[in-house]
């Protein structure tokens, strides 16, 4: 796997160890629970193999040629390893009530699934190219894919570490 990839595991892997599926469930009003921050991300995961599969099943890269547009965004998150806080996520990622067994059951899994849809398309249309579109980030290429979702994950372990504080 991905140094980057293995990392959000280790990550997110240390974040909900030797959490209960109360720990899991609790949240301060108003925001997510852990559970749901695991969904979130697990979300965000499907969605991306979803759109690189849809890539491979065409035969070619899904991303949008012009890559100026969103530039400085995709610098800040994939190039300086900053994710801005206090962005409203997109509905379609959303938690969506996964039951908390079941998401800490699926999302290494999830991971590792990406990784590998990810190394289908460096094998079928190189490491330099954008492959896909990222709704906020715009067209990323296999490396600045792995690194938002690094730099996402990451965030959002604070998060979760900060429940577990306050619990």
């Amino acid at each position: 796997m991905d140094s980057k990839l293995a990392e959000l595991q280790a990550a997110l892997a240390s974040a909900i160890h030797g959490m209960t599926l109360e720990d899991l469930s609790r949240h301060p009003e108003g925001r997510w629970s852990t559970a749901e921050i695991l969904d979130h991300l697990n979300l965000t995961y499907i969605g991306t193999i979803k759109n690189l599969e849809r890539g491979l099943a065409a035969g070619k890269p899904r991303a949008s040629p012009d890559r100026s547009s969103k530039r400085w965004q995709r610098l800040v998150v994939t190039g300086l390893g900053y994710f801005p806080p206090g962005r409203k996520s997109p509905s379609r990622v959303e938690p969506r009530g996964t039951p908390p067994l079941q998401v800490t059951a699926e999302i290494m899994g999830n991971i590792a699934r990406m990784e590998i849809v990810l190394h289908e398309c460096e094998a079928r249309f190189g490491k330099h190219g954008p492959i896909a579109d990222h709704p906020v980030l715009g067209p990323l290429t296999i490396a600045e894919w792995r690194k938002f979702h690094l730099v996402h994950g990451k965030h959002h372990a604070k998060q979760i570490l900060r429940l577990r504080k306050n619990r």
